[in-house]
């Protein structure tokens, strides 16, 4: 079976929906990308490659930055999900 098209309301909603996802996620590569530097990194450095101290910080602040940022979805999802509930049983 194929899968019924898209109104072009439908499609533009979805687009829409794609270029958000997408700004979000380079935002917060961005975001993430200054934070972490700016936290393993010394202002001054003599050597162009990463010293093995600098690797773990930034491997740890990258791990501990996309956890939190999942745990912040996953909350925002959820008080999402009860806001429409509460707005059901309200009638709104």
């Amino acid at each position: 079976m194929s899968m019924p098209q898209l109104d072009a309301a439908q499609q533009a909603k979805l687009q829409l929906m794609q270029e958000m996802e997408i700004e979000m996620m380079s935002d917060l590569y961005s975001r993430m990308t200054q934070a972490c530097h700016k936290k393993c990194i010394p202002p001054k450095y003599a050597d162009s490659e990463l010293g093995k101290g600098e690797s773990v910080c930034i491997d740890r602040c990258v791990a501990k930055y996309l956890e939190v940022h999942e745990r912040i979805g996953k909350k925002l999802t959820a008080m999402s999900a009860q806001d429409e509930d509460l707005k059901k049983k309200m009638g709104v």
